[in-house]
């Protein structure tokens, strides 16, 4: 007797799950899908709308200021990269592998750039190496408006992300190995070259991926300081604002999305290949006493600390300035900010970063839950978590632009959208999405599967044990994806610079706007606002992570 057995019923669990899962697939369709492939097509037609293949691409390479521009995005790209990783190596090395005084402070320190606009640094680096500025002879009659205001304001900007990268993996290698290395006699230099090299060759390899797509990028930095050296992020900026060439606005961006494309596919593989270190058994790396060693990343370490905090310090005595530099006396009158209206700006910021945070940290949470505690539908899990990934790879740039092409299209009914608040939050949601996700999975992962389970068990829907359980218990992944939102919503300018309309100029595009007009002071001062802000949120982030992480996480305590 042939026993037939018929499809389980989807349960009222289920069939929500499925809506939610299509829901957050259409969003992302929309928020990012569509405005990508409207930017590709717009790179391969012609001004009046016809398609012209690659006759586009053939007018960009014939062009000797744009080809110009190609070449020197690739030389400040490596040259960059290679500057940072070595530099964030020796710190990363220094907080990890010796006897480090004060290592706490030094972490934070080496933090204090991801809280400051990326066009701050390139102001700062005006006042100290400018034609006016107190440390000009040190660049030996170069200037620093070009390749070299370029590489300092870059550095400054991706080297506390390079040493997050290292710092974790050095941390993360079992202390037996070295212990080993000692029994067997072998010096330091060998401990160095055959445990700690090879312990971090993919976590070196994806931080030499991460800094270089964060250079080639980068908009706020070579638009300030980069004077006549043209870069492919200045180049769109031009061509999309200064000549209404949208057709070639998109082309540039196109090409700029390519390498960041191939650099984010090598990550990708990089972390496949890329193996768990320690486990039950390791021990941690306690690191021997050595005075010559230790003393030299003590300096090492106190250099770097006060090259970083002296760029802060730098713009805000700038912004304090009476008259640079010829009257010398502090005041606040450039925080007044009366050639714009700076304080709507100010708000218009706080609002939009209060609503990324808000939302963005929900609609990623959820859908982190759905793609990890779900129950079946593989297919569309394996699709949200895809889509959830490819906002890493395109830069804010080119999304910006992106978003003009699409919802401003004529006959578009979500043009309603363009130059409204709505559009400048879904934005800035969708360009951090992947961190927040990355962050949410993982701590999803840490959670006991019988939750799910016992749930089920007992008749409780999964989204109810997930608000009351799951939710609370994954509540420090949460609120470091609500800073981390806020943080870069607080200072982003590439994915915002072509979406803001009257009424929704922001912070950092106020400080864009006074250092285009000759107002470095006032812009000085906006970009220390935004600083203060965002420090003084992660600051309130710590205090109410220590209280709400002591009534939520005693089931962590043994």
């Amino acid at each position: 007797m042939i026993s037939l057995s018929l499809p389980r019923p989807l349960s009222r669990d289920d069939k929500l799950q499925r809506g939610l899962l299509l829901l957050a697939c259409v969003l992302f369709l929309l928020a990012l899908v569509l405005p990508l492939g409207q930017i590709l097509h717009t790179a391969l037609v012609d001004d009046q709308g016809r398609f012209a293949g690659l006759d586009n691409i053939r007018r960009y390479l014939t062009t000797p200021a744009l080809g110009h521009s190609l070449l020197n995005t690739l030389t400040m790209g490596l040259l960059v990269t290679g500057l940072v990783t070595g530099l964030a190596f020796l710190y990363a090395y220094g907080l990890t592998r010796t006897r480090l005084p004060a290592r706490t402070l030094f972490k934070v320190v080496a933090m204090v750039p991801i809280l400051a606009p990326s066009l701050l640094p390139a102001i700062s680096l005006i006042y100290l190496f400018g034609n006016q500025g107190i440390l000009r002879h040190w660049l030996g009659g170069e200037s620093i408006y070009g390749p070299v205001g370029i590489v300092l304001g870059l550095s400054f900007w991706a080297f506390p992300h390079a040493v997050m990268l290292l710092s974790t993996a050095m941390g993360a290698t079992d202390g037996r190995l070295f212990e080993a290395c000692r029994v067997l006699r072998g010096g330091p230099v060998r401990a160095f070259f055959q445990v700690t090299l090879p312990g971090i060759k993919y976590a070196l390899l994806s931080t030499l991926m991460v800094v270089f797509t964060m250079v080639i990028t980068d908009f706020g930095v070579p638009k300030v300081i980069g004077g006549q050296y043209s870069m492919l992020a200045t180049d769109i900026y031009k061509q999309v604002v200064g000549q209404q060439n949208f057709t070639m606005g998109a082309l540039i961006s196109t090409l700029l999305l390519l390498p960041a494309l191939l650099a984010f596919a090598a990550d990708s593989w990089l972390q496949r290949r890329n193996k768990q270190l320690i486990d039950s058994r390791s021990l941690p790396y306690q690191p021997e006493p050595n005075p010559w060693r230790d003393g030299f990343f003590l300096l090492f370490c106190s250099l770097m600390a006060l090259a970083l905090l002296g760029v802060i310090a730098m713009a805000a005595y700038a912004s304090l300035v009476q008259f640079w530099p010829y009257n010398l006396s502090l005041s606040l009158d450039h925080y007044r900010f009366d050639l714009i209206d700076g304080w709507q700006a100010y708000g218009n910021s706080l609002r939009m970063a209060s609503l990324t945070a808000l939302f963005g940290t929900l609609i990623i949470f959820l859908a982190a839950y759905l793609v990890e505690k779900g129950q079946g539908q593989g297919g569309l899990r394996k699709l949200l978590h895809g889509l959830a990934m490819v906002p890493l790879a395109v830069p804010g740039l080119v999304l910006g632009l992106a978003y003009i092409f699409f919802f401003n299209q004529p006959g578009n009914p979500l043009k309603v959208l363009y130059g409204g608040m709505t559009l400048l939050v879904v934005s800035t949601i969708v360009h951090f999405y992947t961190v927040g996700h990355l962050t949410a999975i993982t701590a999803l992962k840490q959670l006991p599967a019988e939750i799910e389970a016992v749930a089920a068990s007992l008749r409780i829907s999964r989204f109810k044990a997930m608000w009351r359980i799951s939710l609370p218990m994954c509540l420090p992944a949460v609120l470091d994806v609500a800073i981390y939102l806020f943080v870069n919503a607080m200072t982003t300018v590439s994915a915002v610079v072509f979406l803001y309309g009257p009424d929704t100029m922001l912070a950092s595009i106020a400080v864009l706007n006074l250092d285009d007009s000759g107002n470095i002071a006032p812009a000085a001062a906006m970009a220390m606002l935004i600083f203060i802000t965002a420090l003084g949120a992660k600051l309130l982030h710590l205090a109410a992570s220590r209280g709400l992480l002591r009534l939520t996480q005693s089931w962590r305590q043994p």
